[in-house]
């Protein structure tokens, strides 16, 4: 059996991009741990880390983690660090490498799941979860699979939210076109259609950013309530890329590598 460390940015992250891939590796026996950079608040601390270790809990973690840092925010002004907290886009890189390389290193984890060079969209705590997991796999040898999403898919989903009144998103057009990741550049495909209802229960499982004001709470609200087929139709695949992967066939098995 493996051990897999998923590494996110904020709470929520780590069932928007590897939920399912989660369920089905505990399902399988695999040890799941999760560790997300930063606490979920702008300002003073909230219950986002309680609703993330429900998460984790209902995706099957054995152990869920915070790196110690405040959230950064979208957008172009990076306001000041809360009382007692930095925000993850000012911490030091190595800093925050050698305190995720300490969990690596404690769990012997044979798999790192961090982001892909974008960050997914451009958000600065998830660039920089690219970095720092980038450094820790460098500091404890450890394989590196980055989540992602077909950059494709990303203008598609983009343009077609952009025409639903009340579910504009933030992201520009020129944002979406560089968001995630060309889809030949993906080695690795996961198809959780399965574990679907667990991946929406541990959406849910996320009461603030649910039940907050804005656009995306809205995009929260309709996924938790949509039913379970419906939601498994648009969230039931998950992708990866492996960084230095040689040519070959999109694997199902985030635990096979196709790396030269």
């Amino acid at each position: 059996m493996a051990t897999v460390l998923a590494f996110h940015a904020h709470p929520d992250d780590e069932v928007l991009l590897t939920g399912g891939t989660l369920i089905k590796l505990a399902a399988q026996g695999h040890r799941v741990v999760i560790v997300v950079a930063c606490d979920g608040a702008m300002g003073t601390p909230n219950s986002r880390l309680e609703e993330f270790r429900a998460s984790a809990a209902i995706l099957g973690a054995a152990r869920a983690e915070h790196l110690g840092y405040a959230d950064s925010g979208h957008g172009p002004v990076l306001y000041p660090d809360p009382p007692g907290r930095v925000r993850f886009a000012r911490a030091d890189p190595a800093e925050a490498a050698g305190r995720l390389a300490a969990l690596i290193r404690e769990e012997n984890a044979d798999l790192l799941l961090s982001y892909d060079s974008q960050g997914g969209y451009g958000h600065r705590d998830h660039i920089m979860v690219h970095q720092v997991g980038a450094m820790a796999g460098e500091l404890t040898g450890v394989r590196v699979l980055e989540a992602t999403v077909p950059r494709e898919l990303a203008v598609q989903v983009s343009s077609a939210l952009s025409r639903l009144n009340g579910l504009v998103t933030r992201f520009t057009p020129e944002e979406a076109r560089a968001a995630g990741t060309p889809r030949a550049a993906i080695t690795h495909r996961v198809d959780v259609r399965r574990y679907a209802r667990r991946k929406q229960a541990a959406l849910a499982a996320h009461r603030t950013p649910v039940y907050a004001r804005g656009r995306a709470s809205r995009l929260f609200r309709l996924a938790v309530a949509l039913p379970v087929p419906l939601f498994a139709l648009l969230a039931g695949r998950e992708w990866f890329a492996e960084p230095g992967a040689a040519p070959g066939p999109v694997l199902d098995d985030i635990l096979r590598s196709r790396s030269g």
